[in-house]
């Protein structure tokens, strides 16, 4: 499923719906340069996940003693208190991994992928693993969709979207850039940040005041750019930085080429 190329707009549905948490998104503001560095932070995040998905136990578990070093080493304030915090806190980082996981599987399913509801929960309950790698009990990680459900309507009175969430909004839709690459970004970037705020929960759009179409036109759009995308031959997809399916191939042999037709075996 990582290997689908709706995972990019899955990626920015999840930072959306990350930065509606004040707390979370505070401590993104007060300890990330994603503004001056927008590829390279996005970079970062997607090698991570390469890495616990693609590479070897061994790099998966020094990924995530790398993630455990640098939060614990990071503070922020409440924008509310004033209270000095540590941004790994178990409901700050259960936040953000709930966020993109149910981006993920939102996302990637709703645009064509064929997973069960069976294999659903077995996606969720995998990642209990990526939870325990970034300090979270593996027990406290929703293990299925009825368990992820429950969590965001548990942690849903926490949200608003403050100054914080709007200027990650900002941001995301206008992204700073080479002023030759401009146009690329009105033509494409901004299509896909549409898109992925547009697969947002309604609880989002009303948090952040901006309508979205209504869902069966999300739905559509979300097929036809899933149907577009997969058209991009895999080989030349995978090309792309950081390569993490290719070594992975080159590793274990090319029998473990992923491919969407394998989820039914």
């Amino acid at each position: 499923m990582h290997g689908d190329p709706m995972m990019w707009v899955a990626g920015i549905r999840a930072l959306y719906l990350q930065a509606l948490h004040p707390r979370a998104v505070r401590g993104v503001m007060e300890n990330s340069d994603f503004r001056r560095d927008a590829w390279g932070r996005l970079m970062r995040t997607a090698n991570f996940v390469g890495t616990t998905t693609y590479g070897t136990t061994e790099a998966a578990e020094r990924a995530g003693a790398r993630i455990r070093k640098i939060h614990s080493m990071l503070r922020a304030t409440d924008p509310d208190t004033g209270e000095r915090y540590g941004v790994d806190e178990p409901d700050l980082l259960l936040w953000v991994h709930c966020a993109e996981i149910d981006s993920y599987l939102h996302v990637v399913r709703r645009s064509g992928f064929p997973l069960t509801d069976a294999q659903a929960d077995r996606y969720i309950a995998e990642h209990r693993v990526s939870g325990r790698l970034v300090g979270l009990d593996p027990a406290a990680v929703p293990g299925d969709q009825e368990e992820m459900a429950a969590y965001f309507e548990k942690v849903r009175p926490l949200l608003a979207a403050g100054a914080d969430a709007h200027a990650v909004d900002d941001f995301l839709l206008s992204p700073p850039t080479h002023p030759l690459l401009i146009p690329a970004r009105a033509a494409l970037w901004r299509r896909v940040a549409r898109l992925a705020y547009a697969s947002l929960p309604p609880y989002a759009h009303e948090l952040y005041g901006r309508p979205a179409p209504r869902p069966a036109v999300v739905t559509r759009r979300l097929r036809a750019t899933g149907t577009l995308l997969r058209c991009v031959p895999a080989r030349l997809r995978w090309q792309l930085p950081p390569k993490h399916i290719l070594r992975a191939m080159a590793r274990l042999g090319p029998d473990t080429r992923p491919a969407p037709y394998k989820v039914g075996r």
